[in-house]
């Protein structure tokens, strides 16, 4: 059984049909990354997902269970975390605090204490700046903050919007490689939406390509960093 599948999933805006009865399946401990263009219903996707933008038609399944009309409040507290793209952490708050909002569901202290220092060794830059607010942080720390908020949370799934969006290239490097770390270390299952699709192929197991709410395509991620269109479409090559 697939942690997340979404079947013949159809969102609307008003009249605007964004995502067009797509298919996705997401196995437990995968990293799966979902590509494509802007205006794509990449952000729809997870916001269908999140139960924040409500789905019109179809079905999605976590773990079996169908949570199409289930409040965003409580698919938090299923195990689905979401990563916002543009990281819209608090800037007012300090690093700490910031977390202590990603645990805010949360009644075990002992293993939010526990979270905290996971996260202070995953990303030792926080650890350093935890008591700096947040909005006094460069666009990187402030990534790192939002992901360690998100992971805050205790997720099974971690739902990641565009990562690497406005970063420079070394900082962008750093970001795949602990998103890889949570994957493996913490074993937690990760669905990612990217425009630097050559970084996320090459660190999925699976992908989606997705084009004015249709899946396009889907196989394993290498055969798609191999793939004619998606090398001309979406690689640059």
């Amino acid at each position: 059984m697939a942690l997340l599948e979404l079947k013949n999933v159809s969102t609307f805006y008003g009249n605007i049909h964004a995502l067009k009865s797509i298919s996705i399946s997401v196995e437990e401990g995968e990293i799966v990354t979902l590509i494509g263009a802007n205006g794509a219903g990449k952000t729809t996707t997870l916001m269908s997902i999140c139960g924040i933008t409500p789905v019109r038609s179809g079905e999605i399944l976590l773990k079996g269970q169908n949570i199409t009309k289930v409040s965003p409040n409580k698919i938090v507290q299923m195990g689905v975390s979401q990563v916002p793209e543009g990281r819209r952490i608090f800037p007012q708050l300090t690093v700490s605090e910031n977390l202590d909002m990603g645990a805010f569901l949360r009644r075990d202290k002992e293993g939010i204490k526990r979270d905290m220092e996971e996260v202070f060794s995953i990303f030792p830059r926080l650890a350093e700046r935890r008591n700096q607010l947040g909005g006094t942080l460069s666009g990187g720390e402030q990534q790192m903050l939002a992901i360690s908020r998100a992971l805050m949370a205790n997720p099974h799934l971690l739902l990641l919007d565009e990562p690497s969006l406005g970063l420079a290239p070394l900082i962008v490097q750093s970001i795949f490689e602990i998103i890889q770390r949570i994957n493996k270390e913490r074993k937690t299952t990760i669905l990612l939406v990217e425009q630097n699709a050559n970084m996320a192929l090459k660190i999925a197991s699976k992908g989606y390509v997705l084009q004015n709410g249709v899946i396009k395509m889907a196989d394993t991620a290498a055969h798609l960093l191999e793939n004619e269109e998606v090398r001309k479409a979406y690689l640059g090559l």
